[in-house]
C-alpha cells in the first residue's frame, strides 16, 4: 500500500501540469494567508493568561477567524493553525459549574468546523487544570432524582448523541477532527481529570495531582470515563483508581499510561508538539484521528476496511501531492485546507 500511495502521488505530481499554476494562484489569494489571531501569550505552566476570549469561532469559510465573545470562562487563541484553548476560571481553579460546563462544550464545538485549525492545546489558567465540580454544586446532593444536584439538568442524554450535558464536555475533544493535546498542571480532580482524559495526548507537570475523586463524595465517575480511561489502562487499574480516589503525580500517571509525557513546562511542550503536528498534511492528520478513534475497539474487518477507505481518499489528493513535492524539493509544504 505504501508503494501504491507513493506511486499515486507521484503520478498526480507528474501528470497534473496545471497543479503548479493552481498552487500559485491559491498562494496568491486570501486563503494562502496563515490564520492568526494574535494576543499576548504567557506560556508559564503556573500562571498562563490569555487575553483573547471566545466561546465560538466563525465558520471555516472565513479564513481570518473572528471572535464572538459569549463567555470568558474559556478562552481561545488561534495562531499558525494551532488553537490554544484555556479554561479560565482561575479564582476557582477552573472548577466546573453550570456555566462552565456549557463554555467548555461550546469551545469544543466552535472548533468542529474550523478547517484552518490543525491542532488544539487544552489547558487551564491559574494554579491548576481543573479542580472538578464546583463545591457550590455539591449542595442538594441528597436529592435523589434524575437531575444533576443543584443544576436542574437531567443526567439523561436527551439528544441523538449518547452523551449527556456533562459527558459532552469531555467527549467533545474526542469528537473534533483535529488532534487535541492536554497540558495539565496543578490539580485535575474528578470531572477535571475526566475532561483531561478526553484529549488525545496528555502532557503533565511533575507535581500534577490527578485523581478520579468521585468516590470521596459517594459517587462514581460519570463524565465519559468509560470511553477514555479504557484506552490507556487495564481494567484492574481503572477499578483501583475509581474505588480509592488515589492521587497521582506526573511520574505515577506516566507509569500507568494516563499521561503521555511529563514536562517541567507542560503548556510550552504541548504548544511545541501542536506546532509540529500542524506542519503535517491536515487531511492525513484528521483521517489518522478518525481511523484510530473508530477502529481501535472495532472488529478486524471494520479496522482494515477503514484503513483502505481513508487511504484511498488521500492518495493523489492535493495535500498528499504537496507532501511528496515538498519532500522531493526539500522545502516546507504549503498545504490547503483539509477536505
Amino acid at each position: 500500500m505504501t508503494f501504491a500511495f507513493l506511486r499515486g502521488g507521484l503520478l498526480a505530481y507528474k501528470c497534473n501540469e496545471s497543479l503548479q499554476s493552481q498552487d500559485q494562484k491559491h498562494r496568491s489569494g486570501p486563503d494562502s494567508l496563515t490564520p492568526t489571531i494574535r494576543a499576548p501569550r504567557n506560556i508559564s505552566p503556573l500562571l498562563p493568561q490569555a487575553v483573547y476570549t471566545s466561546s465560538c469561532l466563525k465558520s471555516a469559510s472565513h479564513f481570518a477567524l473572528e471572535e464572538y465573545p459569549v463567555s470568558d470562562l474559556v478562552t481561545i487563541e488561534v495562531d499558525h493553525h494551532v488553537a490554544d484553548v484555556r479554561l479560565n476560571r482561575p479564582d476557582k481553579m477552573n472548577a466546573v459549574n453550570p456555566a462552565m460546563w456549557n463554555a467548555i462544550y461550546e469551545a469544543g464545538t466552535s472548533l468542529m468546523e474550523a478547517r484552518d485549525v490543525r491542532a488544539v492545546v487544552l489547558s487551564g489558567n491559574g494554579r491548576g487544570f481543573c479542580a472538578g465540580l464546583d463545591m457550590a454544586s455539591m449542595q442538594g446532593m441528597a436529592d435523589r432524582d434524575e437531575e444533576a444536584p443543584g443544576s436542574g439538568i437531567s443526567l439523561k442524554s436527551g439528544t441523538e448523541q449518547p452523551e449527556n450535558h456533562f459527558q459532552r464536555a469531555a467527549l467533545v475533544w474526542k469528537r473534533i477532527p483535529m488532534p487535541v493535546i492536554g497540558a495539565i498542571h496543578g490539580v485535575a480532580y474528578g470531572a477535571g481529570a475526566q475532561i483531561a482524559m478526553g484529549t488525545d495526548i496528555r502532557i503533565a507537570a511533575p507535581d500534577m495531582r490527578f485523581s478520579i475523586l468521585e468516590i470521596k463524595w459517594g459517587l462514581i465517575p460519570d463524565v465519559g470515563i468509560t470511553q477514555t480511561l479504557r484506552d490507556v489502562v487495564p481494567l484492574d487499574v481503572a477499578k483501583e483508581l475509581t474505588w480509592t480516589g488515589r492521587i497521582l503525580d506526573g511520574a505515577m500517571a506516566k507509569e500507568l499510561g494516563i499521561v503521555t509525557h511529563v514536562s517541567e513546562e507542560p503548556l510550552a511542550h504541548a504548544l511545541e508538539l501542536a506546532s509540529e503536528i500542524a506542519s503535517k498534511s491536515p487531511d492525513a492528520i484528521r483521517r489518522g484521528k478518525t481511523l484510530l478513534e473508530k477502529a481501535w475497539h472495532a472488529d478486524e474487518r471494520t479496522g482494515l476496511e477503514l484503513e483502505a477507505k481513508l487511504q484511498s481518499e488521500l492518495v493523489g489528493s492535493s495535500n498528499q501531492v504537496e507532501s511528496i513535492k515538498a519532500n522531493f524539493e526539500k522545502r516546507a509544504p504549503k498545504f490547503q485546507r483539509p477536505t
